[in-house]
């Protein structure tokens, strides 16, 4: 199973987040430097409207979701990637994941440490991805090191490591994160054995106060940002327009505090909490930023649906028609034959199995078909 691992500076709300999304306690959140220090782990079901659709079409008994994992990292600190703080601890956590949720302070609150003594997001966002930048420069630098005697004896390998190297070391130096160089789908597969931190994809999580949220939804307008009043309206702004410019990448708000407070509550009680401060039932944004990391970490999902079950089937995009039976069982790779295919949107809109087979919207895919995101798929195999 893919992961995400939350990383921001100390007290932006992290374990906070990680309760939210996990709907647990498990994560210490206090106001104070490294509250948490060995990471917390949480399986994390991806929100999907479509299974309970499909449950009702079919008269299905259960519902599955599909999941990803979500990891509470302790706050780095400025010097990191030199050991400050828990840097060597906090870095190599963040090895270990495919995707990073960097969690921003937009929120103003004395009673609140920050570490740097006030709340400016950009630069928070700065020091972080420069303490991973720096970390990967070394990182890079002493394998270009290793590798020069092999290269110059002729090995292969090492020669294509090293002509990557000499245009990813200058980029790392300066202060622009892997992510952003450009390369080919084999350089591209070679940079992902470095295991670099800044080349991992990463969304950004923009954390505001309770009092904020009503206005300030994933659904705002950049103008209406723009001309807003707010304080946490300015920072996300600021957020937004940095990592548009600098990492081509998306943020969404979220109020973390919120959600947290959501976690022992039942589906509509929650409901009912958050219209009483004026925000909708997924306005907190933590259900729009965890189908964000599903797709930021490539995955998509086909669906299955019957009497005893509908289900959610993760895949990575791209996938085509026996990867994705083989999913479910390996067997039904191997044994391919075929796939019955019908698109969520046109199975619901025309309200039968039977109705969409005679629009001809249900029809049967071979092995080159690429499984696309929201397909309700039966497969035929023979093993």
């Amino acid at each position: 199973m893919l992961s995400a691992g939350i990383v921001g500076l100390p007290n932006v709300g992290k374990s906070t987040l990680f309760n939210a999304v996990t709907r647990t306690r498990k994560a210490q959140a206090a106001n104070y430097p490294f509250c948490t220090i060995d990471p917390n782990v949480g399986i994390v079901t991806v929100p999907d409207s479509r299974l309970q659709a499909l449950s009702k079409l079919s008269h299905s008994q259960k519902i599955i979701p599909a999941a990803i994992e979500f990891v509470d990292i302790a706050g780095l600190v400025r010097g990191a990637s030199g050991g400050e703080g828990l840097g060597n601890q906090f870095l190599s956590h963040i090895r270990e994941v495919d995707a990073i949720v960097q969690v921003v302070r937009c929120f103003e609150d004395a009673d609140i440490h920050h570490v740097s003594g006030s709340v400016d997001p950009v630069r928070d966002i700065e020091v972080i991805n420069t303490e991973l930048i720096l970390a990967d420069l070394a990182s890079a630098q002493k394998r270009q090191d290793r590798n020069t005697k092999s290269a110059r004896a002729g090995d292969k390998a090492a020669q294509a490591e090293n002509a990557l190297l000499a245009r990813l070391i200058p980029h790392l130096d300066a202060s622009r994160p892997a992510l952003t160089l450009e390369v080919s789908d084999a350089e591209k597969a070679l940079m992902h054995g470095f295991f670099l931190l800044s080349g991992k994809p990463t969304i950004f999580a923009c954390n505001v106060a309770e009092s904020d949220l009503a206005a300030l939804t994933t659904g705002v307008a950049e103008k209406e940002l723009h001309s807003s009043s707010s304080t946490a309206a300015h920072h996300i702004q600021a957020v937004r327009d940095y990592v548009k410019a600098h990492l081509d990448t998306e943020a969404v708000v979220i109020s973390a505090q919120i959600e947290s407070e959501l976690v022992d509550l039942s589906d509509e009680e929650a409901a009912e909490y958050l219209a009483g401060l004026g925000v909708s039932a997924d306005g907190s944004g933590v259900a729009t930023l965890i189908r964000a990391v599903y797709h930021l970490l490539g995955l998509r999902t086909y669906l299955t649906t019957g009497e005893k079950e509908t289900r959610a089937w993760t895949i990575h995009a791209g996938d085509k028609a026996p990867a994705a039976a083989g999913v479910i069982h390996s067997d039904f790779e191997r044994g391919f034959i075929a796939a019955e295919i019908v698109h969520f949107d046109e199975l619901v809109r025309l309200g039968t199995f039977g109705k969409a087979r005679e629009a001809g919207k249900l029809r049967i895919e071979g092995k080159e078909y690429v499984v696309h995101d929201g397909d309700v798929v039966e497969f035929r195999f023979n093993v």
